[in-house]
């Protein structure tokens, strides 16, 4: 199927490359030229947003862009060329309240939405990614070939209606907040204790075999096999969205997510301070993500 691809990315270029080994086609954009002549060297890329739609049916138009107005400005753009029938798929890590607005708003002109959660960072947006998608059934159905053959194998779920998709991630990366802090934390004891250890190997013998072996655990191998102590780097935790959303939605349904919760508090804490269990947490991000890492040498 025909893909208009929005948003190259760190996500957007391993999806789109994805989508094309799979066989379908990718008109893919980005607002800034300087991304777009970047990723020519894999996609096919357009120079406008309205170039983004093909000759022939119903489109389908895939949009990988931060959660919040760039959303709302990218379904405004195209706004003079959806027409009903077409689909509007978001795969960023927008916020499921917001999902179900732009769903109505776009329901109501004739035009389908899907919200598909994406997990496994850029990796896996490459070669096989997490699919969580949230929709109608017939919908879900017209692009399901698509959602499963970016996904790993049993790697992808029509979890319900929409906004659920964006829901489950959210929950997905409030998750994954708690078990980096965890890890972290664990690393951090071990750095002040009366023992010297080559963290190398503490991670590579903990992924064979323990209770907490896991992709993150393989991550660190090569984070401390590039910088032992993590001396190049910064303790300090960015935060995105997804985890501040779990903890507001946790209050409103009132369910105890205290893991969560500080976790995302020590993400802020970090910000005046550099913390050892900091540097564990923000070198992750960066292995699984390309988050950005705020090295000794940048300025402030």
């Amino acid at each position: 199927m025909n893909v208009g691809l929005i948003g190259l990315g760190k996500m957007g270029v391993g999806l789109g490359r994805n989508m094309i080994a799979h066989g379908h086609g990718v008109a893919a954009y980005d607002h800034d030229p300087a991304v777009r002549e970047a990723a020519r060297e894999y996609l096919s890329v357009v120079d406008t947003l309205p170039d983004t739609k093909q000759p022939g049916g119903a489109m389908i138009y895939w949009l990988m862009v931060p959660a919040g107005k760039p959303v709302d400005d990218v379904i405004e753009g195209l706004r003079d060329v959806l027409a009903p029938g077409d689909l509007v798929i978001d795969g960023g890590n927008s916020n499921y309240k917001d999902t179900l607005r732009r769903h109505q708003g776009l329901h109501e002109r004739g035009i389908h939405f899907i919200d598909v959660g994406v997990s496994g960072g850029t990796d896996g947006a490459l070669r096989g990614c997490c699919v969580m998608a949230g929709g109608e059934e017939t919908d879900i159905a017209k692009v399901e070939e698509l959602l499963r053959d970016i996904a790993v194998p049993d790697g992808y779920l029509h979890a319900g209606p929409v906004g659920s998709g964006h829901f489950l991630k959210m929950v997905h990366n409030g998750i994954e907040y708690g078990m980096m802090q965890s890890i972290a934390e664990g690393f951090d004891l071990l750095e002040k204790g009366p023992f010297s250890y080559d963290y190398a190997q503490v991670a590579s013998v903990w992924s064979h075999g323990s209770v907490i072996r896991g992709w993150l655990m393989e991550l660190l191998i090569a984070v401390f096999r590039n910088d032992a102590q993590l001396d190049d780097i910064q303790g300090i935790m960015h935060s995105s969205g997804e985890g501040k959303w779990s903890v507001e939605t946790a209050l409103e349904f009132q369910v105890a997510a205290p893991v969560i919760t500080m976790s995302l508090l020590a993400r802020y804490r970090s910000v005046d301070a550099d913390p050892f269990a900091g540097k564990i947490v923000a070198a992750l991000r960066n292995q699984f993500g390309g988050h950005a890492v705020v090295r000794k040498t940048d300025d402030h």
